[in-house]
């Protein structure tokens, strides 16, 4: 089948997969970008408990396949008598992978401080928190702008953990196995598919690269 014919047969449910993509990604994000910031502020906190309960969910997260995770929560919380919606478990397995990123990409923007000003703070007599909300933090993200484009991009892409569970309306991915099973898709729906994610990425990286050029710290 032709991509003319695909778009004039599936168009509507391309639409509702990219938007489906577009939701997910935003709210695992959004979850992920809050939780890095509190694990990386545990990271570097004078709690020294804190700082290995938050290094160990770092290697922990960093370092687990995305479809594990997806399997553990969807098969392994009912036995503990957890039940959650297979939207659920993506957007929870979609964004306690990009958090431990996300952290990670915090710690280096924090690195790019100078150290005169922490010991500036230390003798206003700030405490740890006013150091970390007004110095620390606002210049840690300023400098990870970047690195902060392309962890949503690989959030984006982490969604397509969807296709794996029956969701409705589906993905991008999975709105390729609804074609190929209602009609004869073949490869031209999986390149509709991702044109469409390169059309997303091109997108946030070009937003991404405006906000850089716009909060950028020139030293």
């Amino acid at each position: 089948m032709g991509i003319q014919n695909l778009l004039n047969q599936f168009g509507d449910r391309y639409l509702q997969a990219m938007l489906t993509t577009w939701r997910l990604t935003a709210l695992s994000f959004v979850a992920a970008f809050i939780i890095g910031i509190l694990i990386t502020v545990a990271r570097v906190s004078p709690i020294k408990p804190l700082r290995a309960a938050a290094d160990f969910y770092v290697q922990i997260f960093r370092n687990i396949p995305g479809a594990a995770l997806l399997i553990l929560l969807v098969y392994a919380l009912p036995y503990l008598k957890v039940l959650l919606s297979y939207e659920w478990c993506v957007i929870i397995a979609t964004t306690l992978i990009p958090s431990a990123f996300c952290s990670e990409y915090l710690m280096s923007g924090m690195n790019t401080i100078d150290i005169g000003q922490i010991e500036a703070a230390r003798a206003l007599g700030l405490t740890f928190f006013q150091m970390i909300r007004r110095i620390v933090i606002p210049q840690a993200l300023r400098s990870s702008v970047l690195p902060m484009t392309n962890l949503l991009v690989a959030t984006m892409l982490t969604t397509s953990l969807a296709s794996q569970v029956p969701l409705n309306p589906t993905d991008l991915t999975g709105i390729v196995s609804y074609i190929n099973t209602h009609a004869t898709g073949g490869v031209t729906a999986f390149l509709i598919s991702a044109v469409l994610y390169c059309f997303t990425a091109v997108i946030i990286g070009q937003i991404g690269n405006w906000i850089d050029r716009k909060v950028r710290i020139v030293r």
